[in-house]
């Protein structure tokens, strides 16, 4: 059987189960009773309320995520089989607060794995997974955020043994000073990773804390909006199998597990929505626009750091792996369509009705700093560089194209006094070589920049453990800085390039860094980083 053949024993589970588990399409509106029915909006099971709030002491959150092939009923589009994360795309959203730990029990229900003996660099297992608690600053070792490790189904013998499904446990400590934010989560594990994300294994993690309880943002509706790009054909995930997979198969979004699904918001009312970005292969350019004209999206967080006041834009900007926290404000009624460009369909329809909230709800002038930023004169230590390149038609075969992270301590060449265009290993995932050995306690400072020249190619670049502040783009200082845990990086003449300065704090271990156009990383466009003691 093939790793993405259909399953001997299915468990055939409908995505209404995600659907509806939250009482579970939640009501807008400070008052679910006045809300009208045209409000009612999906959301990922999990807590529908904000009750996590109110703890006053820190607890454990346990979550059991089963994966196993699933028949999904994806409204708006129609049937699909892929992985999941409890028989629905999104998987269920994960709500915690600084100081709690998160406790995951993972069950593997997938079909045994073909054999592979092939380049690491290529997909492969596509039934074994991991988890990555995107963004989070947590450790990166043991039972943790420990993308190293390798969650694998049952063999064929253990199958006819009658083996039970294996289960995994993952135990995230969420620091007691984490920000509050929007993170989520994902498979992390080298050679299935795109595979999985484009079948819909994503879910959200949601970290509570002071900005909960700025009065208005208290008072508006919290909202998962959870984008998703699958990758179907003939109603299924097809298997990761060249590089054209990618340009060759459609992609279908979701949002929170519907094509186009309707939110209804009154004029007058502000809704919060977190908004993630869980696709694979495209960036997403947002807008909000209708019969109105544009509904101002007033950001508040970008990559779960909280900004000091809200940062009105008609446009926001997410690359693969972004998060944005923004409040909507409902004006003119109407019907109005929250679109990304490139993307032919709207990802979801907002309709402002004539009901109104009297008076109408306010927006915050300030929030709670999120993150203080960090101080150039605490640089320590030479300036690193990385360069996202791609060589193409380097190799024969079905994955032609080398995608290598070169600069500083990029991987060695197989044959330093070779053609390194046509290196195997240059500049390529190696997970035995080390690229960045990072202190704890210093602050450094990178340039990352793609040399791509074609504008539509993107090298989203994203750092494990510890997020980063963007001070320059394209070598212009940005006022004020934005710390991101994933940034996005376009081609040109020149391509884009991002300075940001980080900080290693808290944890040691092995990390990544690497491009989150997932397709590219897969094929190699990843490093290792170890984060030590001083």
């Amino acid at each position: 059987m093939g790793e993405s053949g259909v399953v001997s024993r299915r468990l055939v589970l409908k995505a209404a189960i995600g659907l509806a588990v939250a009482s579970d399409a939640i009501l807008t509106g400070p008052s679910a009773t006045a809300a009208p029915a045209a409000a009612r909006f999906p959301q990922p099971a999990g807590p529908a309320s904000r009750a996590a709030a109110a703890r006053a002491v820190a607890t454990t959150v346990e979550q059991t995520l089963d994966v196993r092939f699933t028949e999904v009923d994806v409204p708006g589009y129609g049937t699909v089989t892929t992985r999941t994360y409890n028989g629905a795309i999104p998987g269920p959203t994960l709500r915690v607060r600084a100081g709690d730990t998160l406790r995951l029990t993972h069950v593997n229900g997938l079909p045994p794995n073909s054999p592979f003996h092939g380049d690491h660099n290529t997909p492969h297992h596509a039934n074994s997974f991991n988890v990555h608690t995107h963004g989070m600053h947590v450790s990166p070792s043991g039972e943790a955020d420990n993308v190293q490790r390798e969650f694998t189904p049952r063999t064929a013998d253990e199958v006819a043994a009658g083996t039970p499904e294996p289960r995994y446990t993952t135990t995230i400590c969420v620091p007691a000073d984490h920000p509050a934010g929007t993170y989520w989560y994902h498979p992390h594990l080298h050679g299935s990773t795109a595979e999985q994300i484009a079948g819909g294994m994503a879910g959200v993690i949601v970290v509570e804390g002071d900005v909960d309880r700025v009065p208005e943002i208290k008072a508006a509706a919290d909202l998962v909006v959870c984008i998703n790009e699958l990758k179907v054909e003939d109603g299924r995930i097809p298997a990761f199998t060249s590089g054209g997979w990618v340009t060759g198969v459609p992609s279908v979004f979701t949002v929170n597990g519907a094509v186009n699904p309707t939110l209804g918001l009154r004029r007058g009312e502000v809704q919060r929505w977190r908004l993630v970005a869980a696709t694979a292969f495209t960036a997403l350019k947002l807008q909000l626009s209708g019969d109105g004209g544009e509904l101002t999206l007033h950001q508040i967080a970008q990559d779960g750091i909280g900004f000091a006041a809200p940062a009105p834009r008609t446009t926001v900007v997410m690359a693969m792996g972004n998060r944005a926290d923004v409040l909507v404000r409902g004006e003119a009624p109407g019907r109005y369509e929250l679109r990304a460009d490139g993307v032919s369909e709207p990802l979801m329809t907002v309709e402002v009705t004539e009901e109104s909230v009297d008076p109408p709800m306010e927006l915050p002038a300030s929030l709670p700093p999120g993150r203080p930023f960090l101080d150039e004169r605490e640089i320590a230590g030479p300036d690193r560089e990385v360069v996202l390149h791609v060589d193409p038609g380097a190799f024969a075969g079905d994955f032609p194209n080398a995608y290598r992270m070169l600069g500083s301590n990029s991987t060695p060449p197989a044959d330093p006094g070779g053609d390194l265009a046509h290196d195997p290993a240059y500049g390529r995932f190696d997970p035995g070589y080390v690229n960045h050995t990072l202190r704890l306690g210093a602050v450094e400072r990178w340039t990352v920049r793609t040399d791509e020249t074609v504008p539509d190619h993107g090298h989203p670049f994203h750092l494990h453990t510890n997020q980063f502040l963007v001070t320059h783009r394209n070598g212009r200082p940005l006022d004020p800085p934005v710390w991101h845990d994933t940034v996005g990086l376009v081609g040109g003449t020149p391509g884009d390039s991002v300075t940001f300065l980080v900080k290693y704090q808290d944890f040691t271990g092995r990390a990544l860094a690497h491009c989150h156009q997932l397709h590219h990383e897969e094929l190699g466009m990843m490093q290792t980083v170890e984060f030590v003691e001083p």
